[in-house]
């Protein structure tokens, strides 16, 4: 990854991001976000939008790859990307009918042979999972053309691709960057974190979005991953390591409730003794909530650098960073923007809602039957699962408002300075 030299004497241009979370069915809002940034900005900047860095996790991987692979096409990918999430069925995706609900039992026992299977000598491409995910693998890999990531890497439409995972034998988060300048990835600040390059591809993306329980946990150069999102679902913190120095973060969760909200949320017992509920729950708390306390991180250094800045000087940052040895500029202290795009509506309530009304109509698919039985409205977990039309196009619709609101700040995000 080259530096980006300005025009001779004038600024660096800042280096771009776009890092995007995880959280399954809920990536549809993703979507409807990237649909008004591809598509609408463009036109009033009057160039295509093209970050330099896209960093995923889990379905955010996914969209980071398919933004890597596709950063060569100009709106007539926004069609490509709706088009997949309006067609999404569940059944279509997904084997989980009674007589499945009825072999899990069995199923979990196998997970005996499973174990041997690990200890022989060709050791399984995935792990055991609730859910068989072939034709949702299978998706993957055809919707997104994976040769044009390397293609437009060379070509320089981009600069790194950045996909997160969760290894399982130690519960480190491991980033595969695929990207020209491999000589950055020597992160020693974070122990938790494992930077390495690849050529990335299906598999990855797929290890990323693998929801522990829910879906199969994927091997990669035999080691085994699952959802990136179990310790980092935003990736924050390799964008500001790869140089950026602004930062559009895509939200899968609305403002942490306060106040009334929190106390009305915490009142709310009845649902704790349904497994499905608490399991919906827990899954926003793995993941969905990283991403505030490392947003109020990166804002806490850039108050430090700002002050810094106003008690000693334009100098101040040049001093420290030689002080410290940091003396490329994008491994240097610095101050780094964020713009962060989040639902305005809850996706949880929103899925709950779109089941109250198909339960009322007499509409409930046997699937969601089996998923939401004895629970309550609230499906959290639902809206993880929830991969089909009618609330993959609320999602878009949403993701594409929200963004059309800040429309302004994209603007801003995607102009270089004067």
């Amino acid at each position: 990854m080259a530096d980006r030299g300005g025009v001779e004497g004038g600024p660096r241009p800042p280096v771009r991001a776009i890092v995007l979370s995880g959280g399954g069915a809920r990536g549809a809002y993703e979507a409807g976000v990237l649909a008004y940034l591809l598509g609408e900005v463009p036109k009033r900047l009057g160039r295509p939008v093209r970050p330099d860095l896209v960093l995923g996790t889990s379905v955010g991987a996914i969209h980071a790859c398919f933004l890597a692979a596709t950063a060569h096409l100009g709106p007539e990918r926004v069609k490509r990307l709706r088009d997949t999430w309006q067609r999404m069925r569940f059944d279509d995706l997904f084997r989980l009918s009674a007589r499945e609900a009825v072999r899990l039992p069995g199923r979990l026992l196998g997970m005996r042979r499973l174990a041997a299977a690990l200890r022989g000598s060709d050791p399984p491409e995935k792990l055991y999972g609730l859910l068989d995910t072939r034709a949702l693998e299978r998706l993957v890999v055809e919707t997104i053309p994976w040769s044009g990531i390397r293609r437009n890497l060379v070509a320089g439409h981009l600069q790194a691709l950045c996909v997160a995972t969760t290894q399982i034998a130690t519960g480190r988060t491991v980033v595969f960057v695929q990207g020209r300048d491999a000589t950055r990835l020597r992160w020693v600040d974070d122990p938790t974190i494992v930077a390495r390059s690849a050529r990335i591809g299906p598999m990855h993306a797929l290890a990323s979005a693998a929801i522990p329980v829910l879906f199969p946990a994927v091997r990669v150069d035999g080691t085994y991953y699952a959802d990136g999102g179990l310790r980092m679902n935003t990736p924050l913190s390799p964008a500001v390591h790869l140089g950026a120095d602004r930062i559009l973060v895509v939200g899968l969760r609305s403002a942490v409730p306060t106040g009334e909200v929190a106390a009305l949320a915490e009142a709310r017992v009845e649902g704790y003794g349904n497994p499905v509920f608490l399991y919906g729950k827990m899954l926003n708390t793995l993941l969905l909530d990283h991403l505030d306390t490392d947003l109020g991180q990166l804002r806490l250094i850039n108050s430090i650098l700002r002050n810094g800045e106003k008690a000693f000087g334009d100098e101040f940052l040049a001093e420290l960073n030689a002080a410290a040895g940091r003396n490329r500029v994008q491994e240097g202290f610095r101050v780094v923007e964020d713009l962060v795009l989040r639902p305005s509506l809850d996706l949880g309530q929103l899925a709950g809602s779109l089941l109250a009304e198909k339960r009322t109509a007499g509409r409930l698919p046997r699937w969601m039957r089996l998923l939401v039985s004895g629970g309550g409205l609230e499906a959290d977990l639902l809206s993880y699962l929830f991969f089909d039309a009618e609330f993959t196009r609320a999602l878009l619709d949403l993701g594409f408002r929200d963004a059309r609101a800040r429309e302004d700040e994209l603007v801003a995000f995607f102009s270089d300075p004067p």
